[in-house]
């Protein structure tokens, strides 16, 4: 398998993963505070992180950066103490 088709699934896979999270939490089958959401955007972004930059679309490269920083804090700031 070449590394252009694993980067292409990567970023379908990572595209649906965010769609999903904003789905479930749109129709509330899940909380912006869980885990599970978070995990799907984190997952989602790192993902499409690896096939922004391997087109070279840094912009979008950005936001998905900047999506898991958003991610990782709301689930940091979850965790108790």
């Amino acid at each position: 398998m070449d590394i252009k088709l694993i980067v292409d699934i990567l970023g379908w896979i990572g595209s649906a993963a965010i769609l999903l999270a904003y789905g479930m939490v749109s129709y509330q089958r899940v909380s912006a505070a869980s885990g599970f959401y978070q995990g799907l955007n984190i997952v989602g972004s790192l993902f499409l992180i690896v096939n922004t930059a391997y087109y070279h679309a840094y912009p979008s490269t950005f936001v998905n950066i900047v999506w898991i920083i958003i991610a990782v804090l709301a689930l940091l700031r979850k965790r108790p103490g």
